[in-house]
Order: C-alpha cells, then structure tokens, then sequence
C-alpha cells in the first residue's frame, strides 16, 4: 500500500481505449485567463477553466492581492477586474506550489508594480532555473533578487518605471517571451521579443481578445506600454498535453477507437500530432472550429502500427511538454527514435530525459539518453514499480505505457498529477485504461 504522503499508481497490463472523452482545459490558457483578467477594467468570465493545483495558484495569488475571484464552479470563474495599476500589495510571501509559469509570468507582470513582493513555491519549483527571467526584466529595470544559484525566491522591490527593450531569447520560451510582455505592458516605449523558433502564441491571442494587441512580424512580437485592458469572455479549450496521453495510448493500444473532444488545435501546441503522424498514428481531425480566437477540434485516434523516427528539431519547441508520453510512443515503435535539440526538457518540473530513460530502462526498453535528447529502441515494455519523481507528466506517461506491457506497472510519487489533470484516473479508467490510486489523494 502506498506510504501516507505519496500516491502510487496501480496499472494492469494491456487494454485498449474506446469511446469519447473531454480533457480538462487548457493550463496554459487557464493560466493567463486569471491574470489578465485580473488587470483588466471589468468583469471577465471564464468558461471551460482547468481547476488543477497549478492554475488554483495563480487565482489564488491575484486573491491575495486584492482581485475579487468566484469560486470556480465546473470550470467556471468570474474575475473582476482591478485594472493595469489596481494591484495590491500582499500579506507575506505568494506560495505558487509546483507551477513554473506562474512564478514565471508572475514576475514580469509583478516587476512594473509599486510594491514590494517576494514569490516562493515547493521543493521541485525552487530548483527551476529562473535567470531566464530576472536577467532580461533587470534590463527593463526590474529589481529581482534570486537565490545564490538563480533560483526562487523571488524577490521584486518597486523600482524606476520600466523601459522596453528588444531582446532575442537564446532558447525558445514561452514563458519567457510572455514574462517579458506582461513587463512590457507597465513599461515606456516598446517592447519587442524575437524568439529562435516558434512557442505558443496564447498570451498574444489573449492580449489582443483584451483590447491591447500585440505586433507580430515572424518570429518578433511587440507591445507598446500603457493602455488599459478590456474585460472579455473566455471559452477554454481541452488541453492538448493530456490529451497527448490519450493519444499516445490510443495509438499503442490494439483495437483502441477514441474520440477527444473540443481539444485546443493551436498550431505552436500541435507538435504532437504532427511527431505521431510522422511516426505513422492514425489520428483524423473534424469539427474544426474557432472558439475565443484559440482554434480547436475534437480528435479521433485508432491503434496503429508505429515506426521510429528522427524528430524534427523545428517541432521539438511546439511538442515540449509532451516528450515524455511521445517517448513511450517511440518504446513502441519499430527502429530507432532520436530525438535531439531538447535540452529544455532537462529544466522541467524534473529532469524529464534522464527520468523517462530510466523508468523506460527498468522496463525493459532500451533507452539512451543524450545531453540534449534521447535514443529510444522500440521493444517490448515489461513491468515493475517506476519512480515518477514527482512528476505529473511522467506518471501520467507511464500509465499509459501500461497498455502495451507485459506485467503490471506501479508508479509512485503521483500525487503532482493534480497540478495539471484533476481526476485523470477516472476518466482513464472510464475509457478503458485498467488504473487505480492509492495512498493520499
């Protein structure tokens, strides 16, 4: 039985996944629906809002700097808006738990304020690199100070106005062009971000749903400072990163026919279809449509019989969240899958390339990892007992990898797969995925 504090996963072997299915909304989009609708003029309502650990950090957060938030009810919130210059100071420290994008896009947009504020999170959050931020915000202007090694906490004390700047991001990074772009919104002049390859565009769909677009030429997007912010109505799509789950065990469990519904269709979220489609997945697209300027569509995926590939590096920045269950596609493939230019895989909630090449070792794959990659031989996948290091996007693989494994997989430290997927045993087990949860839940 799993220990008090940890939540293990229990996997029977083999199954395959049928019928419909809607996954949570999109994080990344429920995200950035909080925060500017905090700082807009008005009443934004939000529908479709993804009620997992991470993005109740940031609503929560915005609370305690003096936004009026309903209780989100089925995935639906109301913020009223306090406007670009109506936040508050907060009572001691803003804890974001285990979420990277909010401490993120937190600090840039809490780096043009007038009051002090320092930002901490868990264990795994206070060992993610966050000079990416603080140092292009300290051209601005912003006074951020970070542990020894770059690290939370992050402390923000009111400074000069901040100036806009051009900057060109080293590693593609949509947390940090969007930081950079929320600093620009309380800053004189311009602000423009040019990014190596593209990430996703949400903060520039949804600043200009607000009233304040962005220009984008190619790869550069810029905002001028100042303005205010319009309150709106935002329809939240499924997330494609767990729908990603889904699709990968779809695509490797024989006789699987599942249909995903109303999933975000972003083309700088879409790297994952298009790797599985590469690898040969039979993965059809219907009922296209638009919704709050964010496309989506719902998925039909059937079992396939997968071939290794080399994956593009242009499509590496558009699937980065979703390596790890694209991984265990790749254990199921026929030949070799490399992939390379990943390195930002290694600066996640865990080290997700050496994680996932030593769980998919312990059963049996044979998996090599590269400082920026890894080489993955499809075989057969065995079972045993995986340590997700407290990662959700690794439990949630691993689970999935239960479908085409010859014994039972456990994987412990599940608990963090509430960041992101509330209640994702249910729904897997209601499309055919043989899973339970023990231990705290």
């Amino acid at each position: 039985m799993a220990g008090q504090d940890n939540v293990r996963f229990i996997v029977q072997a083999g199954g395959a996944l049928r019928g419909r299915l809607r996954v949570p909304g999109d994080k990344s989009i429920s995200h950035r629906s909080i925060m500017l609708g905090a700082i807009a003029d008005g009443l934004t309502e939000i529908h479709g809002f993804l009620e997992g650990e991470d993005s109740l950090a940031t609503l929560n957060a915005f609370r305690r700097m003096g936004v009026s938030i309903d209780a989100p009810q089925e995935g639906q919130v109301r913020v009223h808006g306090v406007g670009l210059r109506g936040l508050r100071a907060p009572e001691g420290p803003l804890d974001l738990g285990n979420s990277g994008t909010s401490m993120r896009l937190l600090c840039g947009l809490l780096a043009g304020q007038g009051f002090a504020v320092t930002l901490t999170g868990d264990a795994s959050l206070s060992k993610r690199p966050m000079r990416r931020v603080t140092e292009p915000l300290a051209l601005m202007g912003a006074r951020i100070e970070t542990s020894i090694d770059g690290t939370a906490p992050l402390v923000i004390s009111p400074g000069n106005r901040l100036s806009g700047i051009d900057y060109k991001l080293a590693v593609a990074s949509a947390q940090v062009k969007s930081c950079l772009l929320l600093a620009g919104l309380y800053a004189e002049g311009e602000t423009c971000v040019t990014e190596p390859a593209p990430t996703r565009d949400h903060t520039e769909r949804m600043l200009a749903g607000f009233g304040h677009p962005v220009r984008r030429d190619g790869p550069r997007a810029c905002l001028s400072g100042g303005g205010a912010l319009r309150a709106c109505r935002i329809d939240v799509p499924a997330d494609i990163s767990s729908a990603a789950f889904f699709l990968v065990g779809a695509s490797i469990a024989p006789g699987s026919d599942l249909t995903l519904e109303h999933v975000g269709m972003n083309p700088t979220r879409d790297g994952v279809i298009q790797i599985l489609r590469l690898m040969g997945a039979d993965i059809e697209v219907s009922n296209s449509r638009e919704v709050g300027g964010e496309p989506v569509a719902d998925l039909r995926v059937r079992a396939a019989r997968l071939r290794a590939i080399r994956i593009p590096e242009e499509l590496v920045p558009l699937a980065i969240d979703e390596f790890p269950a694209l991984f265990v596609a790749a254990a199921c493939a026929e030949g070799e899958t490399v992939l390379t230019g990943a390195e930002e895989l290694r600066v996640k909630e865990s080290d997700r390339i050496q994680v996932m090449a030593d769980g998919l070792r312990r059963l049996g794959v044979d998996a090599e990892p590269t400082p920026d990659g890894i080489r993955i031989r499809g075989g057969a996948i065995g079972g045993g007992a995986i340590d997700s290091r407290g990662d959700h996007r690794i439990a949630m693989s691993f689970a999935v990898a239960a479908l085409r494994s010859a014994r039972p997989i456990a994987i412990d430290d599940c608990a963090n797969v509430n960041t992101s997927f509330p209640g994702f045993v249910v729904l897997a087990a209601g499309v055919g995925l043989d899973v339970r949860a023990e231990g705290r839940c």
